[in-house]
């Protein structure tokens, strides 16, 4: 054969060849590759996947009260495609609706398949006749359509009862497409109690799956997600395993029985650290204030017992989503209800003096003594005592005990000017001021801490601690800024002999199938005798803040209670409140002295005096904590939210019993009101003042529009 002919038959062979290649891969790729998806557009039986959200873990006090559960709940959902498939199958023609959209640049006039239309034909009158309609929103059903067609189910009308579950199982073979789900839904049992460390829940956006799960499901609803408090930091925690079924459908989409069924996954358990009957106290002494905020720790633990801050809110009312009415409501609050004050930064005033001793206690200054003359001046700046701005008088020479006592404001400049700013910033960041915590808790407020790397960089680019503003710091003033936390944290430390805990709210996070996730360990994060402080020293603090509360002329008696020993230290910080001068009104405890339990810190906004606005509330705290110590059961009830006030407070009345008892006593003549000089201060404060937090973006419900209204509202009926 000649060459040129068996290179033809060669190019022939491998051309067929090649052929058959391209023929074999293309019958793989629709044979095999597409068998699923050509199989479901083949009439007849087929199956589809359906993702199912986990089940949330709970949350729960210590003692395993739970305080975030979940409930069923039955919902009516569309898959729209279904329905939209169902129609015209019965109908020669469908509605239609003429839209404009832009493309280049240019307005285009666009025909498509009303969507809203084909559901108030085919489905609301069926609905209604089996009393399962309702009002919707139909701008909100057009998008989901146009949007995510049959992937994700449509939430049509949530709650509704067993009984309308049982009429819709009897009818559901005459409106396809149409499903009650059951899902579970969170609940909080206790309305308004713990909100801002429970936090709240926002729905799954809608548009976020991920690409392999679209290949993966014909039906997708996602997991809620936690946005504020604990449901937030722990979310990864408590959320559950996805679950599948395998759904056979017939030719006309009915479901005609379960193929296969992966139950959700239930998350961890969170167990927090607070015990809900003494943060329902706390909770219920803070509302005698307008906005307030307290934190008591186990001192020899770093376990949050209680925090509260007021105002609050109701998380339930954003499950599944808070109605636009709601959400303006608490946003036009000018209480800030959605600001946590327990993790927020206020000016700390004279709670300071107690990081300053610490500082100078460190640095061999505790036994100095030093003189006040009723103010000291720092060139143009005079910054008085409390006693010479009240009386025109002075304290005279004090030891550190005695200037704790009496709160002296010269005695703390003094004291501070000698150690020097260095080391006074970090001595005070030894008990943890300028830092967040760690508390497992979104957006802590490090507060502000002058002198700091972040202050001389962020805050205040190019200043220098002069003088005057080391004097500032000593007293909590200027910059200043502090949480109730910090302050609560640095007392436990004062009150079990030098040891600092970090805070903790969460005790512990079980899972039910791989066990213990996070246990019940205290975290020690500084021992302040190992960083210099004596013994001895230490207790001539503590000596100072018994005596504040048990000795004539200390600013703290209010917060004395019967039979037990209470050291204390009180605050009456300026501040900036709406744009107007304030006060801060602090006053901060542990108890008993011999043998530390409890630490406290509370502050009042617009409380006029450390004294006589936060130490009743102290008092109370503390009253009700040792009596439960003692066997009394305290009350435990749902609570409803408190919307707070700007009210300035003067005093808030204590038991008539205390009142005799601290009678001629401490600040019962006026305390520490008005203690931090009225002069002009050396800066103008930066710090913000807490309540101007923004709050997280929610999940709004979609209002009722002019489509959607389906069902015709009550008319009053009024008599001629």
């Amino acid at each position: 054969m000649e060459p040129r002919y068996r290179l033809r038959i060669y190019l022939l062979t491998a051309f067929v060849l090649a052929g058959c290649g391209m023929l074999l891969l293309r019958l793989h790729h629709f044979q095999i590759g597409r068998r699923d998806e050509f199989q479901r557009m083949v009439p007849g039986s087929h199956t589809v996947a359906v993702r199912e959200p986990g089940v949330r873990g709970e949350i729960t006090d210590r003692n395993g009260l739970v305080l975030a559960s979940n409930r069923r709940n039955y919902a009516v959902t569309f898959n729209l495609a279904e329905i939209h498939h169902a129609f015209t199958e019965q109908h020669a023609t469908e509605p239609t609706l003429q839209t404009i959209t832009a493309e280049n640049g240019m307005p285009r006039r666009r025909v498509e398949d009303d969507i809203v239309a084909i559901v108030n034909r085919s489905v609301i009158p069926r609905l209604k006749r089996h009393g399962l309609a309702s009002n919707y929103n139909a701008g909100a059903l057009r998008t989901h359509y146009l949007t995510h067609g049959g992937l994700v189910p449509f939430t049509y009308h949530t709650g509704i009862d067993y009984d309308q579950v049982a009429r819709f199982a009897e009818h559901n073979l005459e409106l396809p497409g149409v499903y009650v789900d059951s899902t579970p839904q969170r609940q909080y049992p206790y309305g308004s109690l713990a909100s801002h460390m429970l936090g709240y829940l926002k729905q799954w956006e809608k548009g976020d799956i991920p690409e392999a799960a679209r290949r993966r499901f014909q039906h997708y609803s996602g997991d809620d997600k936690g946005v504020a408090g604990v449901e937030a930091t722990m979310d990864k925690f408590l959320r559950g395993v996805e679950g599948v079924r395998e759904v056979i459908k017939d030719e006309k989409g009915h479901v005609v029985g379960i193929d296969d069924y992966v139950r959700p996954g239930t998350g961890a358990r969170v167990e927090l650290t607070i015990d809900a009957r003494r943060q329902y106290l706390v909770e219920n002494v803070l509302r005698r204030a307008g906005r307030a905020a307290a934190v008591v720790l186990d001192v020899n633990t770093g376990e949050i017992l209680a925090m509260a801050s007021i105002p609050d809110y109701d998380p339930n009312k954003f499950i599944p989503s808070i109605s636009e009415t709601d959400f303006k409501t608490y946003r036009q609050n000018p209480c800030s209800p959605f600001t946590n004050r327990a993790i927020s930064g206020l000016t700390p005033g004279s709670t300071f003096k107690l990081p300053t001793a610490i500082s100078g206690a460190i640095n061999g200054l505790a036994s100095n003594h030093y003189t006040c003359s009723g103010f000291v001046q720092y060139g143009n700046h005079k910054i008085g005592c409390w006693l010479y701005n009240q009386h025109g008088s002075s304290h005279g020479t004090l030891d550190l005990s005695a200037a704790i006592q009496n709160s002296c404001n010269p005695f703390f400049n003094k004291m501070a000017n000698a150690l020097g700013a260095a080391k006074m910033v970090e001595g005070f960041q030894l008990v943890g001021f300028g830092q967040q915590t760690g508390v497992e808790l979104p957006s802590e407020d490090p507060g502000i801490l002058p002198g700091s790397r972040v202050w001389l960089t962020s805050i205040r680019p190019g200043a220098v601690m002069s003088p005057a503003l080391t004097a500032m710091l000593s007293i909590g003033q200027g910059d200043a800024s502090a949480t109730p936390l910090q302050l609560a944290a640095m007392v436990a430390a004062i009150a079990n002999g030098g040891r600092y805990y970090k805070p903790r709210l969460v005790r512990r996070v079980t899972h039910p199938e791989r066990g213990t996730l996070i246990d019940n360990v205290p975290v020690l994060k500084v021992d302040l005798l190992k960083q210099g402080l004596k013994p001895a020293d230490l207790e001539r603090i503590r000596r100072g803040m018994w005596m504040a509360v048990n000795k004539p002329s200390g600013t703290a008696a209010r917060a004395k209670i019967p039979d037990i020993e209470v050291a204390g230290k009180t605050g009456t910080a300026q501040s900036i409140d709406n744009g107007k001068k304030s006060h801060n009104a602090w006053t901060v405890a542990f108890a008993p002295y011999d043998t530390p339990r409890y630490a406290v810190a509370v502050v009042v906004q617009g409380g006029k005096a450390g004294g006589k606005v936060a130490g009743p509330l102290v008092h109370l705290i503390l009253r009700g904590f040792f009596a439960a110590d003692d066997g009394l059961r305290l009350p435990l009830a749902r609570m409803t939210e408190f919307g707070g006030n700007t009210e300035q407070l003067e005093e808030i009345p204590l038991p008539a019993d205390t009142l005799a008892a601290i009678s001629g006593e401490g600040d019962d003549d006026g305390g520490e009101t008005g203690e931090e000089t009225e002069e002009p201060e050396p800066v103008a404060p930066v710090a913000t003042p807490a309540g101007t937090s923004p709050a997280p973006n929610p999940s709004i419900t979609p209002e009722v529009d002019a489509e959607g209204s389906v069902i015709p509202r009550a008319v009053p009926v009024t008599e001629p």
